[in-house]
């Protein structure tokens, strides 16, 4: 052998040991599909079977809508969707009744992004938030009108808005009646201090009438300095001055100088801001959270750098139609009279359960309107969904009180994405064919001896007739079925999935598959484009 002829093998014997390296650390030669399938169904182990778990034997390949219908090599349905892959174990799982676990590819969960967390034990904390409004303390609002007839002879204070103190004048009134009162008062004084000395009666009389006069004028809320002035004086008085009875601003003011009043007209409203009200607006399904004496955090947006706190004093009895919301009264402080009445509001209630409970991400939940679903992974790319009984949410978490338990696995992202694929497999599983059996040779097919269920699917052509994308109806005028022994007719169909419609006009002829779901139910599984059949053209010219 010459001297090239060994250099020959020589590289060749190097490059062989250079690819047997790289295989062995990357496993170039594992990536195709169909060599994983066959090194699993034949029982063959990785390079890393030392410290990787032992490969599950695969079984055989099962049709993805749930029909009658294996594989023993990977193949795709009508509609493009890859057969599953059945492995040891999983068959026994069918065949005791857990029919209603999804089987996801690790390829396929990674790709749809699913997320898990597990389920936990914790006491649920909730912050309500709610729009509201300033309002003043409606017990801190004083109106002030005369309870005689007369006329405003002057305003000292003449703007709304203005602040004024306790004690502080108002304006000043005339008025007939006020200066007979006043008279008779002074008659009566007169007369009181004449008799003295007189009989006890005579006495008597007049000290009674000298107290009806006085009383009258208490009743017209004449001050008693006022009314010492009188008696000191002796001077009846053409003017009476009213003051405002709490320190707070002038809201209402009617009064205009030279104007006359009538018996008990408002004249002016006073109102002390000390303290106000914010009444919020709390939506009916927050409001079984909501407990007098509750304290709150109430933002305002003229003031983005402050918080005030208040305390929930009054839950309203009424809800409103329209919004939803029932009100909420909440007191505050007003500190430097920064609250103006009519200001828009935010308040914050925290909120939480006493005892610990199994809650979940509300992200965990699928909500169909009529109950709410969870699903609960049960091993690696298999995943159970499970009907719970919610109770209270929280901002982030939910409670369950049915159906999952403390440390279970349950998905939070990309839920939607595995039920919808759940619903296409209900659509057909549903219907009650026969299971695949127990069989561990992965060529062999269900026995013929087990018997046919009755909602096999059954093939068709026809004519699409109308489409309802929104209810996911479509009306076929089709040719005979022979496996119903129908007779060519137009009849109405559900699908399975709202993507089999997409694409489809009226008069479209197409082929396609269908199931009984239920009792005079029929929905179809698959569908594709169609030449005109012999008996389909005659059943559409009629």
């Amino acid at each position: 052998m010459s001297v090239r002829s060994k250099w020959l093998i020589a590289g060749l014997g190097v490059s062989l040991v250079v690819l047997i390296a790289l295989e062995v650390r990357y496993g170039f030669l594992y990536r195709g599909h169909e060599l994983q399938a066959a090194a699993t169904a034949s029982g063959a182990e990785t390079p890393n079977a030392a410290t990787s778990k032992p490969a599950r034997k695969l079984l055989f390949y099962r049709n993805p809508m749930g029909l009658p219908d294996t594989s023993p090599v990977p193949k795709k349905d009508p509609m493009g969707m890859d057969y599953i892959a059945v492995y040891k174990g999983e068959d026994q799982e069918e065949s005791s009744g857990q029919t209603s676990l999804i089987r996801i590819s690790t390829e396929k969960i990674q790709k749809l992004g699913v997320r898990t967390e597990a389920a936990r034990v914790q006491k649920l904390e909730r912050t309500v938030s709610a729009a509201g409004r300033v309002e003043p303390d409606e017990r801190r609002i004083y109106t002030i009108s005369p309870k005689f007839e007369g006329y405003v002879e002057r305003l000292h204070v003449n703007v709304t808005g203005q602040t004024v103190a306790k004690g502080q004048v108002l304006f000043e009134v005339y008025s007939p009646e006020l200066i007979s009162a006043q008279r008779e008062y002074q008659i009566a004084l007169q007369g009181l201090q004449s008799t003295q000395g007189s009989a006890d009666q005579v006495q008597s009389g007049m000290r009674r009438l000298a107290d009806s006069s006085l009383q009258r004028l208490r009743n017209w809320d004449i001050s008693e300095e006022q009314i010492s002035g009188l008696t000191s004086s002796g001077e009846v008085r053409r003017t009476l001055a009213f003051r405002s009875p709490v320190q707070g601003l002038v809201t209402e003011k009617k009064a205009v100088q030279g104007m006359r009043f009538m018996l008990g007209e408002a004249l002016y409203q006073v109102t002390d801001l000390g303290a106000v009200w914010v009444v919020a607006d709390v939506f009916e399904q927050d409001i079984g959270l909501v407990k007098t004496g509750a304290k709150v955090k109430v933002t305002i947006n003229a003031y983005p750098d402050k918080a005030f706190s208040g305390i929930v004093t009054y839950v309203y009895p009424t809800l409103n139609p329209e919004t939803r919301t029932i009100p909420v009264r909440i007191e505050l402080s007003n500190p430097g009279m920064l609250l103006k009445p009519a200001m828009f509001a935010q308040i914050e209630l925290s909120v939480g359960t006493r005892t610990q409970t199994v809650t979940v991400p509300n992200s965990a939940v699928i909500d169909s309107g009529t109950r709410q679903l969870v699903l609960v992974q049960v091993g690696e790319g298999r995943f159970e969904p499970r009907e719970v009984r919610l109770g209270r949410r929280a901002s982030n978490e939910v409670e369950v009180l049915e159906g999952v338990r403390n440390g279970e696995i349950v998905v939070v992202s990309a839920n939607f994405l595995i039920d919808a694929e759940s619903n296409l497999k209900a659509a057909a599983s549903g219907f009650g064919h026969a299971g695949h059996g127990s069989s561990a040779d992965a060529g062999q097919k269900p026995s013929s001896e087990t018997p046919k269920a009755a909602t096999t699917g059954h093939r068709a052509e026809g004519a699409i007739e109308s489409i309802d994308f929104k209810n996911g109806t479509v009306e076929i005028s089709h040719g005979p079925v022979p496996s119903l022994k129908w007779p060519a007719m137009s009849m109405e169909f559900a699908v399975a999935n709202g993507g089999l419609l997409q694409g489809y006009k009226l008069g479209d002829m197409v082929a396609f598959e269908f199931v009984e779901r239920k009792p005079g139910e029929w929905v179809v599984t698959a569908m594709r484009r169609a030449a005109p059949t012999h008996d389909a053209a005659a059943h559409k010219s009629r």
